[in-house]
């Protein structure tokens, strides 16, 4: 049984996810069908997450970005993801994957799910190695049985590592890093432990069958990802991205959507190029990206190297956007590192979406800047991508300011930077 957005699609019907996201997009129904059954959009809706408002993504429309969230098997609890999962939408986050590796994790994305209106992406391997004791003991059974129970319980799409061959293993042996996906890594392992090709590799017919049934888009995993600029557009990365694109024909042959996951760290002249390379080997299938990050030498700031690259990104063609928040390289992220890395990539995508001037990128921008110079400051903040930190930064000023200077009590129509005597927009009015 098919019950794809695709196979729809190509059946000429406008299903009601098609409709939303057209009416999104300010694009037509029709236009939206058309890109769904070629496969340059996917809308990732599970068939059995109910509360789920649907999305589009692909390179003709507005950008996209996910909030990664998820335990570790050392800290973490179902509660805190959900406070997670929350922040993460409340500040702008498209999707959200749920990348639990340690405890209940069954119950931990039930709950999700059951609290989310966006779509939830996973790493179905995380889960698989969570059952057993070692990786070695990683079956084509157990991974379908867990891709399966997931599906079921209404993922709307899942990383899988299918591109990663047993022929690549000795490219990335010569690399400053080797392989940072982890799900990349633990396939590569089990590789060279079993002699054997990778295991979801092999089983791709029967993972699709699973998608068919229960419209599960599969996100093609690039487990060989550079992890650092040294490793960038190497050979293992552009051997693993062309296996990628026959996995993506195979995808569409079978009436499943598929997404193309991209590099993480990339100096900035070879962004562009990659966006490119991704579209002509893997058919223009929707590229999903983490970051990419520019430089390696500012830890605790990779939500802005990476947001830096990920603004080329989009701007050359990316569809979505994997945020980093400022604890990656460095730990597991809590609430407000979820919150600095959506804003940071909010940004990042809106300002990409602006530059390729996306139908009303700019209005909110246009909006601000009249409230600026009405010195209407709840209008700005209310059209701010953060409204609560604008309004507690402007009512931090202004404490600063009245501490300084007790006996001024002037109006607000200027800022605390430049003050009455000096403010520009003041001062221009009366021209």
């Amino acid at each position: 049984m098919n019950n794809t957005q695709m196979a729809h699609a190509r059946n000429g019907e406008i299903t009601a996810p098609i409709a939303a996201v057209a009416k999104k997009e300010r694009r037509t129904p029709e236009s939206i069908r058309a890109e769904v059954a070629a496969g340059t959009i996917v809308i990732p809706a599970n068939v059995n997450h109910k509360n789920l408002d649907p999305i589009g993504i692909g390179r003709t429309l507005y950008t996209k970005i996910n909030a990664n969230i998820g335990n570790s098997a050392l800290s973490s609890c179902p509660q805190q993801e959900i406070k997670k999962l929350g922040i993460a939408v409340q500040y702008g986050a498209d999707t959200v994957m749920d990348l639990s590796t340690g405890g209940d994790i069954t119950k931990i994305r039930q709950a999700i799910i059951a609290h989310s209106t966006v779509p939830i992406g996973t790493v179905p391997v995380y889960e698989a190695l969570a059952r057993i004791s070692s990786p070695a003991e990683l079956t084509e059974n157990l991974i379908v049985d867990v891709i399966r129970e997931q599906a079921e319980q209404g993922v709307d799409y899942m990383t899988i590592h299918a591109g990663l061959l047993a022929a690549h293993v000795p490219m990335a042996k010569k690399r400053v890093l080797r392989i940072v996906s982890r799900g990349g890594s633990i396939i590569a392992k089990w590789m060279q432990d079993h002699q054997k090709e990778n295991l979801f590799y092999t089983a791709f017919d029967r993972i699709l069958e699973i998608c068919q049934k229960h419209d599960v888009t599969l996100s093609l995993g690039d487990g060989l990802r550079p992890g650092c600029l040294a490793d960038a557009s190497d050979a293992a990365q552009f051997a693993e991205l062309s296996v990628l694109g026959d996995l993506v024909r195979r995808c569409r042959a079978a009436d499943v959507q598929a997404m193309v996951e991209g590099p993480g760290h990339i100096p900035f002249d070879q962004i562009a190029m990659n966006m490119q390379k991704e579209r002509e080997v893997c058919d223009d299938a929707p590229f999903y990206i983490l970051g990419p990050v520019v430089t390696d030498c500012a830890p605790g700031y990779d939500h802005i190297t990476s947001a830096i690259g990920a603004t080329m990104g989009a701007f050359s063609g990316a569809a979505m956007l994997c945020y980093v928040t400022p604890k990656e390289h460095i730990g597991l992220p809590n609430a407000e590192d979820v919150r600095n890395g959506v804003i940071a990539y909010k940004i990042a995508a809106h300002a990409a979406d602006i530059a390729l001037h996306k139908p009303g990128a700019r209005e909110r921008d246009d909006a601000i800047s009249q409230a600026r110079i009405d010195f209407n400051w709840e209008k700005q903040f209310e059209l701010s991508l953060d409204p609560d930190r604008a309004r507690a930064m402007r009512k931090e000023a202004l404490e600063e300011q009245n501490a300084d200077h007790p006996h001024e009590h002037g109006d607000d129509h200027y800022c605390t930077m430049c003050g009455p005597g000096f403010c520009s927009v003041r001062i221009s009015k009366s021209l």
